[in-house]
């Protein structure tokens, strides 16, 4: 479940810098957001993927 949403927050922020500015800044926080939950579970020595 969290690899597709990672995976899927990835591609959302490649597509906002190629060219939907609009919604830009609010993909840069969920990517930060999914970064932040693999870290956790890396943390926490489950398998991130």
């Amino acid at each position: 479940m969290l690899t597709t949403i990672a995976i899927l927050l990835l591609i959302l922020w490649f597509l906002g810098f190629i060219g939907i500015y609009a919604i830009g800044n609010f993909i840069h926080i969920l990517l930060v957001v999914a970064v932040v939950m693999i870290l956790i579970r890396i943390i926490r020595g489950e398998n991130p993927f």
